[in-house]
């Protein structure tokens, strides 16, 4: 069976300009993704969840490794066709753009008509009017249709942790360009670099 998202021996570093190669900033990810299902990514502001996202969906080149979505290199693939396998929506659902300097005549075509791979970069929940159980519907829907969601939360309340506890069925925590995969959210709670993240909102959820 193809994986549906296989991030293999990926890495990604900037570097501090054209002259000067000494490193600034090092993603490095090993993860995979059989089934569809739904994701929750969190980590510190500056640690790699968008470039981790751009490299998923190919607007962001790797420096080594590979992303393969449904079986497909991503950065394989045609330009115009690439959000029809991955696709990522930043903030307020506004899709990210990019560019590449291959012809497309020299890429492989996506295979697919639709995502397959949703990947939702901070997502704005607003708690009311119902806004909150019509965006979970229609996460759970996409998820329904065989397709991958990501949910990247930045929690500052503690109602997101509750949509996520709810809601997500595994987890990626992402701390200065390491990213880690864990099964669920009691192993999420029991990480200690994800314990120190979420701080005051534990402890408010104990409460």
């Amino acid at each position: 069976m193809t994986a549906m998202l296989d991030v293999k021996a990926l890495e990604k570093v900037y570097h501090r300009g054209r002259f000067d190669r000494t490193p600034t900033f090092r993603l490095t990810a090993d993860f995979t993704i059989e089934r569809p299902s739904i994701v929750g990514m969190m980590g510190p502001n500056g640690s790699g969840k968008t470039t981790l996202f751009e490299l998923v969906t190919g607007s962001n080149a790797p420096t080594a490794g590979e992303v393969r979505v449904m079986g497909r290199n991503i950065h394989r693939v045609r330009t115009d066709q690439r959000d029809r396998l991955a696709i990522h929506y930043h903030q307020s659902y506004q899709v990210r753009h990019f560019r590449s300097w291959t012809p497309n005549a020299l890429l492989q075509p996506a295979g697919s008509d639709y995502p397959m791979v949703h990947l939702f970069d901070e997502p704005q929940f607003n708690t009311q009017d119902g806004y909150i159980g019509f965006m979970l519907d229609f996460f759970r829907r996409l998820r329904a249709e065989g397709r991958l969601v990501f949910l990247c939360v930045h929690p500052n309340e503690r109602f997101h942790l509750e949509i996520l506890q709810e809601i997500c069925e595994q987890f990626i925590f992402v701390q200065k360009g390491a990213v880690t995969s864990i099964p669920d959210y009691d192993a999420l709670l029991a990480f200690e670099p994800a314990r120190a993240y979420l701080g005051g909102l534990l402890t408010d959820r104990a409460a």
